[in-house]
């Protein structure tokens, strides 16, 4: 067995979704589970929090219906709502909550009109999905009429994980106030703003990323945050070379060694979902033993530092998840942990614990 695994654990998911519960008080907590449960397997990730939460959110119909015919009979908001009558449809058979951003939509509802489950989603500065106050406040108004009245106002921060952030108070102002005229609740909080912003839990919250135990927020850890490793994803060691001073290692010859040394070549690369940009420095551990990366990442494999460890051909080694954290795998690869989580392709064993 080539021995290339990501490892998913129930009870860490459990466990972070309990956190998110305690920190959102009186509020509905929704767990967003949309690209798959963030990489961990999307009925894995609903199963194992259904405990701790009122409801989930997804992105797009597809993983509302695949969570509902699963068995998961509570409450499911779709956040890009319906893309045409027929999802419209298949959200009103099925009781799902969807949110509407765009006047085209609330067009559709109101061109038949029937029960269905709305969010009706705010701009208030982020400019991606969402209508203006003014175009909410006439649609909630026209919505109601028709017998359709919206369930809550809803909004996204835009940098609520910003240590500078100046930005999210001026978007929950704005939203607040529509809320309250239109007397619907208000849900705005993601894992940043669950973490950093009480007042802003409104009546429902949504966190996504920390339940998969990593931190949204850069000058706090998971770990400093009660949140516990959820994805761990490791290889093994299938060569060990010799190097010399002057010698290069891998295509490009992107890093060439300073002193004599060992090099280790391991069975993982972007054909697995590591990804190909991580650069020489990016963190790993060879049994627990904290070393780096050299070299390019090749599709089935990339090479690391040995120097000063103790590893022989078939040593595991963690890519991230416990010895390395996920967060700073993400960092030195110029991206986020959602976007390493969600890349792993098919290749690697994938086990559930």
């Amino acid at each position: 067995m080539r021995g290339t695994r990501v490892e998913i654990r129930t009870a860490a998911l459990a466990h972070n979704a309990g956190r998110a519960r305690r920190l959102a008080g009186d509020a509905e907590l929704f767990a967003m589970v949309k690209a798959n449960g963030y990489g961990h397997g999307l009925l894995t990730a609903a199963q194992a929090m259904v405990p701790a939460v009122e409801g989930f959110g997804v992105a797009v119909m597809e993983e509302a219906v695949a969570l509902r015919d699963s068995g998961i009979a509570g409450p499911i908001l779709v956040a890009e709502g319906f893309f045409d009558a027929d999802e419209l449809e298949h959200a009103r058979r099925r009781s799902l909550e969807v949110v509407v951003h765009s006047l085209w939509q609330v067009q559709l509802l109101l061109a038949k009109p029937a029960p269905t489950r709305i969010w009706l989603k705010l701009n208030t500065g982020m400019n991606r999905l969402g209508l203006r106050p003014e175009w909410a406040l006439q649609a909630a108004e026209q919505l109601a009429a028709a017998g359709m009245k919206p369930l809550g106002i809803m909004s996204h921060f835009a940098c609520a994980d910003d240590a500078t952030d100046s930005v999210s108070e001026k978007q929950l102002l704005l939203a607040t106030e529509v809320a309250q005229r239109l007397q619907l609740p208000l849900s705005t909080a993601n894992s940043a703003a669950l973490i950093r912003y009480p007042h802003a839990r409104g009546q429902r919250v949504r966190p996504g990323i920390m339940l998969y135990g990593s931190s949204p927020l850069d000058w706090q850890s998971a770990s400093d945050l009660d949140l516990q490793v959820s994805h761990r994803f490791s290889a093994r060691l299938i060569a060990i070379n010799d190097i010399q001073p002057g010698e290069s290692v891998g295509y490009g010859a992107t890093w060439t060694a300073a002193c004599a040394g060992r090099v280790g070549v391991v069975a993982v690369g972007y054909g697995d979902g590591y990804p190909r940009h991580a650069p020489s420095g990016t963190p790993v551990a060879v049994n627990g033993q904290p070393t780096i990366l050299v070299g390019r990442v090749s599709m089935d494999m990339l090479t690391i530092d040995l120097n000063g460890i103790d590893a022989q051909v078939g040593d595991e080694v963690e890519l991230w998840g416990d010895a390395v954290a996920v967060d700073a795998v993400a960092k030195a690869c110029g991206t986020i942990s959602y976007e390493l989580f969600c890349q792993i392709t098919a290749r690697p064993a994938r086990i559930v614990v």
